[in-house]
C-alpha cells in the first residue's frame, strides 16, 4: 500500500512540472518545423539549388553535434533548470538575428541566426528528454516522452499555418507558380516577410523563460549526481546494446523525417505530383505534422499496453510502404503517401530514445547526450538535396524508404537491452521558501 501512495504522489508531484515542460517541447517543435516554409522561401530570394537549400537545414542540425557536449557540461554545472532558462534565452536571440539577416539580406548571416537558435533548442533537448524519461516510473517511460513530445508535434502542426501565412503568404514567391523568375526588387521585398514572424517567436521565447525560471521544478539534486558518479566508475556504454545501436537509430530516422520535411513543399508543388503554390503546400504541411501530433497520442495509448519495440516495429513497416508509393507514384496517390508518412515517423524519435536509454542506471544522462548528439543525423539531409539534383526530387526519396528499414531492424533486435541497471532517482521539487 505505501508503494501505491507514493506513486500517487509522484505523479501529483511532477504532473505541473510534466505540463509546463509540454510547452518546451511545443516551441522547439514550432521553430524547428518554421523552417519547412522558411526554406522554399529562401530558395526563392537567393535562387538555391537543392543542395544549397538542405545545406541550410545541414547547418541548423551541425548545431546538435557541436553544442551537445557543452550543453552536457552545462546542465551539470548550473542544473537543468537554469539550463533550459539559458536555451530558451539563445533561441531568442538567433531568432531576433534573423531581423538583419533579412534587411541585408544576407544567406551567411541567415545560417549564423538559424545555427544559434538551433544550439539553444540542443540545450533544451538535452536537458529535458531525459528529464521527462525519468521523472516517472521507468516502464511508462516511452508512453510519457510520447504524449509529451505530442505536444512538440502541436507545435510543428501550427507552423506551417504560421509560416505560410507570414512569410509565404506575404511573399511574391510563395504565392506565385512554381518555376517563375522573381526579379532583383521583388527578391529583395520577399526577404522582408521573415522579420515580423521571428520578432514574435523571439518575444514568445523570453516570456517562456521568465516562466521557466520561476518555476519550482523537480530536481536531479546534487546528491543523486555524486552517487552517479561513483556508480559509474567500471561501467561501460558500450556494453548496452540497445544504446549502441540506439545512437545510429536515431541519426538514421532524422534524416528520414528531416529529408521529407524540408523537401515536402517543393515536392507537391511538382506539376505531376500536386500543382499547388507554396503558400498552397504549407497548408498540406500541416497535415503531415498533424498526422504526427496524431500518431503521438495514439502511440502513448498504445505503449501503455503493447511493448514499445512491437509498436515502434508496425510504424516502421507503415512508413517503408508509404515512402515506397511517394518514390514511384505521381499525383494524388504520392502526395498523400507523404503526408501519411508524418503519422508513422510520429513514434519514432519518443520511443527509440526510451528504448536506448533503458537500463542504463546511472549512466542515463551521458547516453541521452549521446543520443541527442546523433539528432545531427538531420544534417545529412543535404545528401538527399543532392540526390535530388543528380537524380530528380522523387527519386531521392529512396534514400527515406531504406532508412525506414533500419529503424525496422533497431525495433526487431537492436532495442533488446543488454547488461541492464537499476533506474535512476529524481528528487521531488522543493516548496519555495516563503522567509525565514
Amino acid at each position: 500500500m505505501a508503494g501505491s501512495g507514493s506513486g500517487v504522489h509522484a505523479a501529483h508531484t511532477y504532473r505541473p512540472a510534466l505540463t509546463l515542460l509540454a510547452s518546451l517541447f511545443f516551441m522547439w517543435g514550432f521553430i524547428t518545423v518554421i523552417n519547412n516554409t522558411l526554406l522554399p522561401h529562401l530558395r526563392s530570394v537567393f535562387e538555391l539549388n537543392y543542395t544549397q537549400t538542405t545545406l541550410i537545414e545541414s547547418v541548423w542540425f551541425i548545431a546538435y553535434f557541436v553544442a551537445s557536449i557543452p550543453s552536457a557540461r552545462l546542465i551539470e554545472r548550473v542544473g537543468y533548470q537554469k539550463a533550459m532558462v539559458v536555451g530558451l534565452l539563445a533561441m531568442a536571440a538567433g531568432a531576433l538575428m534573423m531581423v538583419p539577416a533579412a534587411r541585408l539580406p544576407s544567406y551567411e548571416v541567415v545560417l549564423v541566426a538559424l545555427f544559434v537558435i538551433a544550439s539553444g533548442i540542443t540545450l533544451l533537448q538535452v536537458a529535458a528528454n531525459p528529464y521527462v524519461a525519468v521523472v516517472g516510473p521507468p516502464e511508462t517511460s516511452s508512453s510519457r516522452l510520447n504524449l509529451v513530445q505530442a505536444f512538440n508535434s502541436f507545435g510543428t502542426t501550427l507552423a506551417p499555418l504560421f509560416g505560410g501565412y507570414l512569410i509565404l503568404g506575404r511573399s511574391k514567391g510563395g504565392t506565385s507558380e512554381a518555376g517563375v523568375a522573381l526579379t532583383a526588387a521583388e527578391r529583395y521585398a520577399d526577404a522582408q516577410s521573415v522579420i515580423l514572424p521571428y520578432i514574435i517567436v523571439a518575444a514568445v521565447l523570453v516570456i517562456l523563460a521568465v516562466v521557466i525560471a520561476r518555476f519550482p521544478l523537480p530536481a536531479m539534486g546534487q546528491a543523486t549526481q555524486r552517487a552517479g558518479r561513483e556508480a559509474r566508475k567500471g561501467l561501460s556504454l558500450w556494453h548496452h546494446r540497445n544504446l549502441v545501436l540506439g545512437v545510429p537509430a536515431i541519426f538514421i530516422y532524422l534524416i528520414a523525417e528531416i529529408g521529407v520535411s524540408n523537401l515536402f513543399i517543393n515536392f507537391i508543388s511538382q506539376p505531376d505530383i500536386g500543382n499547388l503554390t507554396h503558400q498552397q503546400a504549407s497548408n498540406y504541411l500541416f497535415l503531415l505534422w498533424g498526422g504526427m501530433m496524431v500518431g503521438r497520442f495514439l502511440g502513448s495509448v498504445l505503449m501503455q499496453r503493447i511493448d514499445p519495440a512491437r509498436v515502434l516495429a508496425v510504424f516502421s513497416i507503415g512508413a517503408f510502404a508509404v515512402m515506397l508509393i511517394a518514390s514511384f507514384a505521381h499525383g494524388p496517390a504520392a502526395m498523400w503517401a507523404l503526408i501519411a508518412v508524418g503519422f508513422f515517423h510520429s513514434i519514432m524519435f519518443p520511443t527509440i530514445f526510451t528504448l536506448a536509454i533503458k537500463g542504463l542506471g546511472p549512466l542515463t544522462e551521458e547516453g541521452s547526450g549521446l543520443l541527442i548528439m546523433a539528432i545531427a543525423g538531420g544534417a545529412l539531409v543535404v545528401a538527399q538535396g543532392w540526390l535530388a539534383d543528380q537524380y530528380g526530387l522523387q527519386l531521392s526519396f529512396l534514400l527515406t524508404v531504406a532508412c525506414e528499414l533500419y529503424v525496422l531492424f533497431y525495433a526487431l533486435w537492436g532495442a533488446r537491452p543488454t547488461h541492464a541497471l537499476p533506474p535512476v532517482e529524481v528528487e521531488e521539487a522543493q516548496p519555495p521558501a516563503t522567509g525565514a
